[in-house]
């Protein structure tokens, strides 16, 4: 026994998860996760935070708080896929409680791996068309990739926590744009080129946002850079064609 879980706080549960028929789909003797954080179902988000240590409870989740419409493939848990707009019933037993890794001083390593699982958990979200839920997980990985350090990254520990914050900054201008949110998705852009400024995807994406936004001198200028570095896109040729055409004078008659 003990208190309920409290906003922030890491939690480790048991999961069972049947569809109607009896069918098992989900198997989890320990799943790690922070509740609000986006990495599990809705039932499970919602449902573990009113739990106790040592509670099982019984959770049965229409589709919009398991798998929702899409329903959901196969993975390393699960054992068949789960069929769209399937309601779950989930089994839950609360393991145990404690501060989450945001708050604590991890290794590098530790630092890196859990930034990549939200990156992934982002990805699964943004696959199936939930770009705000994407996009909270890019954040989440973000936040993970800057907290506290038990020591300093080796060179190659840095080397790839650069890497994992250009993927994520990346990774948030592509979920902001799908929200139509464009000023924001530029501002992700450049923050992934202020730490690569040679990064291909940015550049492209930045020269395209640029010219959405009708700046289109600035669009110009760093699509040549993105052609420099990838002289056979048929992309950024495009690109560059489409605004040499906006800016020609119309011709008279």
């Amino acid at each position: 026994d003990g208190p309920q879980p409290r906003p922030g706080q890491e939690v480790s549960v048991k999961v069972l998860g049947a569809l109607e028929d009896g069918g098992l789909v989900e198997r989890d003797p320990r799943l790690t996760f922070v509740p609000g954080h986006g990495d599990v179902v809705q039932a499970l988000e919602l449902g573990v935070p009113t739990m106790q240590p040592g509670e099982i409870s019984f959770f049965l989740a229409a589709c919009p708080y398991a798998y929702g419409r899409p329903g959901s493939r196969r993975c390393a848990r699960r054992e068949p896929d789960v069929p769209p707009e399937a309601p779950l019933l989930f089994e839950v037993t609360l393991l145990e409680v404690r501060d989450g890794p945001d708050r604590q001083p991890l290794p590098p390593a530790a630092r890196l791996r859990l930034g990549s699982q939200r990156r992934e958990r982002g990805n699964f979200h943004f696959a199936r068309g939930d770009f705000a839920a994407a996009l909270r997980s890019y954040r989440l990985a973000l936040h993970a990739l800057d907290g506290p350090a038990t020591a300093p990254p080796g060179p190659e520990e840095e080397e790839e926590l650069q890497e994992q914050h250009v993927k994520c900054l990346n990774n948030c201008a592509a979920a902001e744009l799908k929200l139509g949110r464009a000023e924001e998705a530029l501002a992700a852009c450049e923050a992934a080129l202020r730490i690569s400024p040679d990064n291909g995807r940015a550049l492209l994406r930045r020269g395209q946002l640029l010219a959405e936004l009708g700046r289109d001198a600035e669009a110009a200028l760093v699509l040549r850079r993105a052609l420099e570095l990838d002289p056979a896109s048929k992309v950024i040729h495009a690109e560059l064609s489409r605004l040499a055409k906006r800016q020609s004078p119309p011709s008279s008659t």
